[in-house]
Order: C-alpha cells, then structure tokens, then sequence
C-alpha cells in the first residue's frame, strides 16, 4: 500500500510543478545563504587563528561552504527539472534521471542535517583548541624581538581589551609565567635578582598582570602589580576587594562568543533543512504522479502520487534484500570464476605426449 497517496488532477501537477520550479530558485538562495555562513564562521576563526591551536574547528565552516556550493547546483537542476515536468513529453526526457535526483538530493538534505549538528557539538574542539593556543600565545607574550612571535603581546592585549578578559582561565594564569622580556629588567637590582634565584627555572615571575587586563569600569586606579600583597596599597584587601581587573578568563569569553555564532548558524542551518526537505517532499510527489501519467497514456487524466510505492516495512525489507541479493552475487561470481573450465590450469609435464608413465599399459 502506498505512503501518503494524493490523487493528482493536470491542473494540479502542472500548479505543483511551478510552485516547486519557484521553491528550487529559492532553495538556490539558500545555497548562497549556507556558503555565505560557512564562509563567515571560517574568517571569524581566521581572525583569532593565533590564539588557537589547529585541529578540527575548521570541519564546521568547510562543510557548510561545500554543501552551499552543492546546494546551488543540485537546485538549479532541479528548477529545471521542475519547469519542464508541467509538460508531460518534457518530463519524458526527465524520466530515468528523476529518481536517482531524488535519491542524490536526500543524501545531500541530509548533510545540511549533519552540518546543523555539528555547529551544536563542537564545544569540547572549539574548547580544546582555545584553551591549547592561549596557554602558547600567552607563554611568549615576553618575545617582542623574536621572529614569528613579536606580534603575539599586541594580539593578546586587544584581545583582552576586546574581550574583556584576562588570562587563559583567569587573571592568575599571568603568575605562573614571566611575562616581561628580560630587555626589560634591570639586571643590577637586587630585588630582580632574588626573584630570578627564587625560581627553580629561573624565570621572574610576579602576581601582576599586564595594563590589558585592567578594567576602565573600576572607579579605583588600576593596580595590576603586587595584587595578593595587602600591605602594598592603600585601604586594600585581596580577599575582599572586589579587584579592578578582568575576572573572566579569555578562553570563556572566547568559548561564548563562539558557541553564540554556531548557535545561530546551527539554527539557521536547520530551518534550511527542513526548508530543502519540504521541496523534496514536493518534487517525490510530482515524480511519481507525472510517472503514473505515462503509465496510463492518458496527459488529461488523475493519477496518484505518493512518498513511497509499499509502506516503510515493506520498503526497507526490498532495499534489504537488493543489498543481500548483491552479497550472494558477488559470492556467487568468485565460486563459478574458481570452476570455470576456461582458467588456466596448470598441468604437470611428464613429455612430448604430456601422458604420464603409468597410464600406458605394459606388455605381459
């Protein structure tokens, strides 16, 4: 029995394939839509590249700028295909090509659905990816004079001015690395000195934070050195002052802004979804009733249309079945290869008669 049959008068195909021929334009533009996203999330990625570690974060925007560009090609066919079906000896050129379109547009509706999904799951490689390239960019903020890394302090500063951060997880991250260059420090100060002999590996490090991270918001004037020593300022307490810096950390601020942008774009990228799907719907209807036309031989006459030909059960029991009927061919074909009486078999020569020695009869 067939799924969700519709009986289709001319006047009513001929209305369906116009209004699927204006839907496939408009699909085209969603095309355009999917790639102009994927195209907006890559350069929103390539803006920060610095501060984040390469892996797979590209995966979201490349899939969306493929299945834009496929999006645009398979909907101009189908505008096409569409057009001429309102005229049935048009679709009859269109006839063996309709089926396996329908098949190639679900496969490609489907990973529309696929790249919706993956701007909702990629929190844990957008995190590991933010959190692995603040932790090296924030490391050599010191190397203004060394090749290749002289541009990070100025990326990281308008980063946390941007952003309104400090730090990978939080301000405290910038105590446990030095974080000025050694051109900097006075060499001849005691107190530089000690400092670097305090530390096992030798680096100055101080419970400060560079002028970044200092919050214009705060009535008070920024203190970013000396933050855990109460007795270094006036009416002051680490404890329970609330400090003039930045207390979110960079990787957090980062995170949401990003998972905001892939929210969006996922959401949007569902509503296209169902969009294409809608129009997919339309086109399997028009197939089968512009083939159920040509079955009866009659332009002028009702035919029926429907999803699919038998119900769900049915249907996946006979693609079952092609699958399994393929397996046994193929198990099939490499046994009657193996007896096939016109292989090459190799024969043992026992001489020019190629007879052997105790197949010829001895005289008694």
């Amino acid at each position: 029995m067939a799924v969700l049959k519709v009986k289709f008068t001319k006047t009513k195909r001929e209305k369906l394939a116009q209004i699927l021929w204006i839907l496939n334009w408009v699909s085209v533009a969603t095309g355009v839509i999917l790639f102009s996203l994927g195209l907006f999330l890559k350069i929103e990625i390539k803006k920060r590249s610095e501060v984040m570690a390469k892996g797979e974060i590209n995966s979201v925007p490349n899939m969306l700028i493929s299945v834009g560009v496929i999006a645009c090609i398979i909907n101009f066919l189908g505008g096409k295909i569409c057009y001429d079906c309102s005229d049935t000896n048009k679709f009859s050129r269109w006839r063996l090509v309709m089926l396996p379109y329908i098949v190639c547009t679900f496969c490609f509706t489907f990973c529309i659905l696929v790249g919706a999904i993956m701007c909702y799951t990629m929190r844990n490689e957008l995190e590991e990816s933010l959190y692995l390239g603040l932790r090296d960019a924030i490391k050599f903020y010191k190397d203004t004079d060394i090749p290749g890394r002289c541009f990070l302090k100025k990326t990281i500063d308008l980063l946390q001015i941007g952003f309104q951060c400090c730090g990978n997880n939080g301000f405290r991250d910038w105590f446990e690395i030095q974080w000025i260059s050694v051109r900097y420090l006075n060499m001849a100060s005691k107190e530089v000195l000690d400092r670097l002999k305090s530390n096992v590996d030798g680096k100055f490090l101080v419970d400060g934070v560079p002028f970044s991270c200092c919050n214009p918001n705060s009535p008070r004037p920024c203190i970013q050195y000396q933050l855990t020593n109460n007795t270094a300022h006036y009416n002051y307490d680490f404890l329970m002052e609330e400090l003039n810096i930045w207390m979110k950390g960079c990787r957090q601020a980062l995170l949401d802004y990003y998972i905001d942008i892939m929210r969006s774009i996922g959401f949007t990228v569902l509503i296209i979804w169902l969009f294409e799907i809608s129009v997919l719907i339309g086109v399997r209807y028009l197939q089968t009733a512009m083939k159920n036309v040509l079955l009866l031989g009659d332009p002028e006459c009702e035919s029926d249309g429907w999803l699919l030909e038998n119900s769900f059960v049915e249907t996946a029991k006979f693609n079952f079945s092609i699958i399994k009927n393929l397996g046994k061919a193929n198990q099939i074909s490499t046994v009657s290869e193996m007896n096939d009486p016109n292989m090459d078999v190799q024969t043992a020569n026992y001489g020019p008669d190629n007879v052997p020695s105790k197949s010829i009869p001895t005289a008694s």
